[in-house]
C-alpha cells in the first residue's frame, strides 16, 4: 500500500468526485434478507465492543519509586468534549469511529496550562480529510475547515507500517486476505493499494475542465492500483469518503457469514447470538466467555488506547488503565471469591472490598459483631474429651 499523496505537500477539498469503479452510482438499493443479517451483525459487534468500553471507568496513576499512587483525574478524562460530552459518551462515540474506520479525529478547542488538549470537540468521521505529504499528516480538513496537525486530536486502530492513518477492520482483513485469495481480484482492486477504497480527489490551486478531469482521473488510479506514488503537479486532496460503503461491498462481494463477520470484528459470535456449532451458553461459562471477549477480542484495542491517551492528553508519567474488572460483575459467586482470596492472601483488605462492592465502612456496631464471631469456636474446633475407662 502507498501513501496516496506525492512527495509535495497534498491537501484536501470538496471538488471533483471519481465515480464508482463501476461508472455509475445507484439509488435506493433493495435489500435482501442475508444483507440485514450481515449488516445487523456489524452494528452488533460495533455496539458491543463501544458500549463495554464506554462502561469501563478509567483510572489515572503514575509510578512514585517503583509503586503505583492513583492520581486524582483531570477534567479532560472526567469530560473530554466539555460538559455536553462526558467521559461516557466520548468513549462510545469514539470507538465507534475507530471499529467503523479506524481512525477518530477531533478539534482540541481548548488547552490547559501544560498546553495539553482539555477539551476536544469531536468531528463526523465522514467529513474528515488528511492531508499530507509522504508518510506524515501535516493537516486534516473537516468539512469545508481547514486544521493544522497541533490543532487535532487523531487516535487510530488497525494499523499498517509507514501509513499515517488507520484501517477500518474490514479494509484491514482484506488487505491481508487479498494476497492470496485470487476469486476475490475485486476486493483486491479495491483495497490493497489505497488507503481508503472510494476517494475523492480535487487539485485545489486549478479548474478542470471535463477532459482534464478524465486524464488526471485516469493517471490517479494507474498509478494507485499498480502500487506506485502518484506524482502531480501541484497540491492534491485525498478525502475519506466511501469506506463505509467500500466494506460492505467487500462483505457482499466475500459472501461474509455472520461468523465472517464477528471474525473480522473480533467479537465472538456467541455475544451477538450467532449460532456456534458445538457450544452452548451456559452460567458456567458465562464467565469465560466474558473473559476471553476482554483479553483476547479486546485486549490488544484497549491497551492501544490506554497508550494513546496517556500519551496524548496527560503529563508524564501520568497514565490511564481502563477498570476492566467491570466485565466481571455479573458473577456473584467469582467476585467474592476474589474478594476473600484477596483478603487472605493480604494484598486487599476489607475496607477495599468493601469500597468495590459499594459499601460504606464498617461501624462499630458491625466491627463488634464481627468479634464476637471470631472469638466463638466453630463445632469443628471444639476439643471433645472421652472418658478414660472407670471414670464416668
Amino acid at each position: 500500500m502507498t501513501w496516496p499523496f506525492s512527495q509535495r505537500t497534498a491537501s484536501v477539498s470538496p471538488g471533483q468526485l471519481i465515480p464508482g469503479r463501476n461508472g455509475r452510482r445507484s439509488g435506493v438499493t433493495r435489500v435482501t434478507r442475508e444483507q440485514a443479517l450481515r449488516n445487523s451483525a456489524v452494528w452488533a459487534c460495533q455496539h458491543l465492543r463501544a458500549d463495554l468500553t464506554s462502561l469501563m471507568p478509567v483510572d489515572v496513576f503514575r509510578r512514585v519509586g517503583g509503586v503505583q499512587i492513583e492520581q486524582n483525574k483531570p477534567p479532560v478524562i472526567v469530560a473530554p468534549g466539555g460538559d455536553d460530552c462526558r467521559w461516557m459518551e466520548w468513549s462510545y462515540s469514539t470507538t465507534v469511529d475507530l471499529d467503523s474506520s479506524g481512525n477518530t479525529v477531533g478539534v482540541i478547542v481548548e488547552r490547559d496550562g501544560a498546553g495539553l488538549p482539555k477539551v476536544i470537540e469531536l468531528a463526523n468521521i465522514d467529513e474528515v480529510s488528511f492531508i499530507g505529504k509522504g508518510s506524515k499528516i501535516h493537516k486534516v480538513r473537516i468539512g469545508r475547515t481547514e486544521y493544522d496537525r497541533y490543532d487535532i486530536w487523531h487516535e487510530k486502530q488497525f494499523t499498517r507500517a509507514g501509513l499515517p492513518v488507520g484501517l477500518s477492520p474490514i479494509a484491514h482483513a482484506a488487505w491481508s486476505i487479498a494476497g492470496y485469495l485470487s476469486a476475490q481480484e475485486f476486493a483486491q482492486d479495491w483495497f490493497s493499494n489505497s488507503t481508503v477504497p472510494g476517494g475523492h480527489l480535487k487539485n485545489i490551486n486549478k479548474e478542470l475542465n471535463k477532459g482534464e478531469a478524465l486524464v488526471v482521473k485516469e493517471n490517479f488510479k494507474a498509478s494507485i492500483q499498480s502500487g506506485d506514488v502518484w506524482v502531480s503537479g501541484n497540491d492534491w486532496e485525498y478525502k475519506m469518503l466511501s469506506a463505509k460503503a467500500a466494506d460492505s461491498a467487500f462483505i457482499e462481494m466475500m459472501d461474509a457469514s455472520l461468523s465472517d463477520i464477528c471474525r473480522y470484528l473480533n467479537v465472538p459470535g456467541n455475544m451477538i447470538d450467532v449460532p456456534t456449532k458445538g457450544s452452548s451458553v451456559t452460567y458456567a461459562n458465562l464467565t469465560q466467555d466474558n473473559l476471553r471477549l476482554l483479553t483476547l477480542n479486546m485486549g490488544g484495542s484497549l491497551r492501544r488506547r490506554e497508550e494513546a491517551i496517556s500519551h496524548g492528553l496527560l503529563p508524564n508519567p501520568r497514565y490511564i488503565k481502563f477498570n476492566r474488572g467491570v466485565l466481571l460483575e455479573m458473577d456473584i459467586a467469582a467476585r467474592y471469591s476474589a474478594h476473600k482470596s484477596a483478603i487472605d492472601a493480604r494484598w486487599k483488605v476489607p475496607s477495599e472490598v468493601r469500597e468495590d462492592e459499594n459499601l460504606p465502612p464498617l461501624t462499630p456496631e458491625q466491627l463488634a459483631e464481627f468479634a464476637v464471631f471470631s472469638k466463638a469456636p466453630s463445632p469443628s474446633t471444639v476439643n471433645v474429651v472421652t472418658p478414660k475407662e472407670g471414670q464416668e
